[in-house]
């Protein structure tokens, strides 16, 4: 937990970071199942409220990070400042 920590300290985010190492959350979002042990690379953008706004299934490590901005202005969110 304590890794976990530092990490998410060294990356200055303003979102928490979760942590999953039983999986159980994975499961619960449909990433991980009984036929696929290892979680399959989507991205979902969940609101204030905790509703999931969107999911994207099609990630790409290498432009993800812009997808991912361009989404989040899509769906209203504010940059940080």
């Amino acid at each position: 937990m304590e890794l976990n920590t530092k990490f998410a300290k060294s990356l200055e985010v303003d979102y928490p970071i979760l942590s999953d190492p039983g999986k159980k959350v994975a499961r619960a979002y449909g990433v991980v199942t009984d036929k696929r042990q290892v979680p399959f690379r989507w991205t979902f953008y969940i609101g204030k409220n905790g509703k999931i706004l969107k999911v994207d299934r099609k990630v790409k490590a290498a432009s993800d990070g812009t997808t991912a901005a361009a989404t989040l202005k899509t769906l209203g969110v504010e940059a940080s400042k």
